[in-house]
């Protein structure tokens, strides 16, 4: 299993030091340079992973309902037990909460999912996919907005996002079944499997900027997110009616470290991008123990 989870990991940290080696030699010009393409990362990419995922002929709604729950009480979980940390601890709780409620269930859970769990296991892993996605892009968001001056004016457009419609899209799709031709499918899929590398490689850039404050908050980070997950997790196996193979995607979901989208959506809101950073960073190298430990308590 350890040798399963540095085969996803390292491409990871391949592709960040990529980016990072860049931004070291172009210097302060690489992150000027990074701004167009994070924004059509933000508007057209991430949708289209999000949209194809959930639109996908292996996505079914209805046998994960309990699943889908279970994903949203995590989040939501997670993000109240992370914002008395972050007060503790002084940080400001729109750079650490959100990162807390939106873990890495894309690109390192998925096919974490599909090695642990066998294909068969994919579509559970989309719809905790889908849950987290729900929660971050309601809850994490209007965190992040709140006290943010250019969305004092209207706090709830970011319902009318490139994410929130993808999402709402991409959950009609698979609620009433509508088929999507082939070729379309693929080149969406195609197209929206492009922000994976882009959402590392920028992070890597911004990895310049990082300093010894950005790596405490990181280190902070990576251990209360996949902890407050597995907290919750462990209050939900005894509570919901989950199948044995659901117990497992729950407890791995649990354990899955911040997503880079929270940088993306950090830079962009110019919210402590820098230490966002630091916490994908450090928490998906905490990954190593955690996922293990997450697939234990799941399979035990």
């Amino acid at each position: 299993m350890i040798e399963r989870i540095l085969s996803i990991i390292l491409p990871v940290f391949i592709i960040i030091g990529l980016g990072y080696a860049y931004a070291r030699r172009k210097g302060p010009a690489a992150a000027a340079d990074m701004v167009s393409v994070n924004r059509i990362s933000m508007d057209v990419l991430c949708p289209l992973l999000i949209f194809t995922a959930l639109a996908g002929k292996d996505f079914d709604v209805a046998h994960n309902l309990w699943l889908i729950l279970a994903g949203a009480l995590i989040a939501l979980g997670s993000g109240l037990l992370a914002w008395p940390v972050a007060r503790m601890l002084g940080y400001d709780v729109r750079s650490f909460v959100p990162p807390m409620m939106y873990n890495n269930c894309g690109n390192m859970g998925l096919p974490l999912a599909a090695l642990a769990f066998g294909t068969s296991g994919l579509s559970a892993a989309v719809a905790l996919f889908m849950a987290c996605n729900l929660v971050y892009f309601t809850v994490g968001i209007r965190i992040i907005q709140h006290g943010h001056p250019d969305h004092q004016d209207n706090p709830w457009r970011f319902l009318l996002s490139p994410m929130m419609l993808a999402m709402a899209a991409g959950m009609l799709f698979a609620i009433l079944h509508i088929p999507l031709q082939p070729t379309l499918f693929l080149a969406l899929k195609m197209t929206g499997d492009a922000c994976i590398p882009i959402m590392l490689f920028a992070l890597g850039v911004r990895m310049l900027d990082i300093n010894f404050a950005s790596w405490r908050i990181g280190m902070a980070g990576a251990i209360v997110c996949p902890l407050a997950g597995l907290l919750v997790a462990g209050i939900l196996e005894v509570i919901l009616p989950l199948t044995a193979i659901q117990r497992g995607q729950m407890y791995l979901f649990a354990a899955l470290p911040p997503a880079v989208f929270c940088f993306m959506v950090a830079e962009q809101y110019k919210q402590e991008p820098d230490k966002v950073a630091s916490i994908v960073l450090l928490g998906n190298t905490a990954a190593l123990l955690f996922v293990p430990l997450g697939l234990w308590l799941g399979l035990r």
